[in-house]
């Protein structure tokens, strides 16, 4: 690199004198030593789209130009990263009513929460790292909201809340507070809590929807508050009291 800066500014005279077939010829050597031959005959086994990028790429820089053909290689690299992220995390986000029909490790006691609920609580599960690739699988899952009357969002196994999915999962949980529908969190850690506060969404969640473990945010979500409960219930004795003199 050294002795490249040195020709382009203090030797360029030198360098004009010599013919560009020569030029040529050192840049096609070069091109040669640093194509790696091994990896060339073995791409197509070893990934069939990224060997379409590389062929695509030497195609683009010797017919078209090398900055087109690098900059589309970046490009559609990046597409087919994004997508297969996608593919992957789309795994780590799960949206569960019934709880005889999902592979999330349950208690009974929650089984039990769910199968009471009958469908009215929807219970959002992440894990993981949610990064870009999770934000369409939270979209997707956000059309499931609609007719429940309490979202349930389980973060007790997530270790960080990407950008993306925050944003995605704010779309979720706005759906439901404009319903007039209540909204539970469960197990949210430090980083994913602290960009729940950066977003604003803990002036549309009361503080005691945010529960440690997920048997209590499902608790809160189908029972309610353990003292609303109480009172309810004393309630409907008093007024049993009242309608029967005799008792």
């Amino acid at each position: 690199m050294a002795i490249l800066i040195v020709v382009v500014l203090w030797a360029a005279d030198l360098t004009a004198v010599i013919p560009l077939a020569v030029l040529a010829g050192i840049a096609l050597k070069v091109g040669i030593n640093i194509i790696d031959w091994g990896f060339l005959k073995r791409a197509h086994r070893i990934s069939p789209k990224g060997s379409v990028i590389t062929y695509g790429v030497i195609l683009l820089t010797v017919f078209v130009d090398l900055i087109v053909a690098v900059g589309i290689g970046l490009f559609v690299a990046n597409v087919m990263t994004v997508m297969r992220l996608s593919e992957l995390q789309a795994a780590d986000v799960k949206a569960v009513t019934d709880p005889d029909s999902t592979d999330i490790e349950l208690t009974p006691y929650e089984k039990d929460m769910l199968q009471e609920a009958g469908n009215k609580v929807l219970l959002l599960y992440m894990r993981g790292s949610i990064i870009f690739g999770a934000s369409r699988a939270i979209s997707r899952k956000n059309s499931e909201v609609e007719g429940r009357e309490a979202l349930v969002v389980d973060m007790t196994d997530m270790k960080h809340l990407g950008v993306s999915s925050a944003l995605a999962l704010e779309q979720a949980i706005l759906d439901m507070v404009r319903a007039g529908r209540a909204v539970y969190v469960a197990g949210a850690g430090e980083q994913p809590r602290k960009r729940m506060e950066n977003l604003g969404l803990l002036e549309y969640i009361p503080s005691r929807h945010f529960q440690d473990t997920r048997a209590g945010a499902l608790q809160l979500a189908v029972f309610g508050p353990v003292g609303t409960a109480n009172a309810d219930m004393q309630g409907e004795n008093e007024n049993a009291e009242t309608a029967d003199p005799e008792g």
